[in-house]
């Protein structure tokens, strides 16, 4: 697999490198879902016509990463499924769901990977665990009400990823997620307990929806996921690591 981009998710698919040689994956981009700077969101669409053209003229297959968060599914009624027309309710959720026609419409073979919110060591500070950790330690948090976010590990997107692309997949959309929505007060009062921290929570009013992401597609393709340990209880884990991950960077640089 050739790699596009060294951020959070391209430096995690290193391990996969050796494998996967029809591939190339797109981990470069717009990953702020609150950025929505025109500039960016063009840079990106180029970069991607280029990348699907050049996929399309050597026969190789473009792993492209879109989101299913709440700017995607946020106005779906019932779980977010792949096979159904969304509305996007953000600007990042629209300039997503068009740069995934633009990648159907290249003609290049290609998987699409509708991710929900990854979690690992090391993530950018925009992203929402490093921002939520940040505001416990100011000791005030903002919490959007109502706001849920679907976690995931990262290490089990990349080994879902590994499944997805060891079959012929050729132009095929999957939402690649948990499949359970924790609200995000839920999120905060784990963090806060196990890094010992106390804040105020600021609930600000946006007319948020909370949405569930289907995953019947992904359990179809990968039966494997249902190992993983998805259910409500989920998130607790992979906080649990990230917050061990949080507190073992902080003891090293005191």
């Amino acid at each position: 697999m050739d790699i596009v981009g060294n951020g959070f998710l391209a430096r995690n698919l290193r391990s996969l490198a050796g494998r996967h040689p029809d591939t190339v994956a797109l981990a470069a981009g717009v990953s702020w879902a609150s950025g929505t700077s025109d500039e960016d969101f063009a840079r990106e669409a180029a970069l991607l016509r280029e990348v699907a053209e050049r996929c399309q003229d050597t026969g190789r297959r473009l792993l492209f990463f879109s989101t299913a968060a709440t700017g995607m599914y946020g106005l779906a009624e019932g779980p977010g499924r792949e096979d159904t027309p969304v509305t996007p309710c953000t600007p990042y959720g629209a300039h997503k769901l068009a740069l995934e026609q633009l990648l159907r419409d290249s003609g290049a073979a290609h998987v699409i990977l509708r991710l929900g919110h990854l979690v690992g060591p090391d993530q950018p500070e925009h992203q929402l665990l490093p921002t939520l950790v940040r505001q416990l330690r100011e000791g005030r948090v903002r919490v959007h009400r109502g706001a849920a976010r679907d976690l995931i590990d990262v290490g089990d997107v990349i080994t879902v990823i590994d499944r997805l692309l060891a079959m012929d997949l050729r132009a095929e959309t999957v939402n690649v997620a948990s499949g359970f929505a924790v609200p995000v007060e839920d999120v905060v009062d784990h963090l806060a307990r196990a890094l010992g921290l106390e804040a105020r929570q600021e609930f600000v009013d946006t007319g948020v929806r909370q949405h569930v992401i289907s995953t019947e597609k992904l359990r179809a393709l990968v039966p494997q996921v249902a190992e993983m340990g998805f259910g409500p209880g989920y998130y607790r884990r992979i906080l649990g690591d990230f917050t061990a991950s949080v507190s073992s960077r902080t003891s090293t640089h005191a």
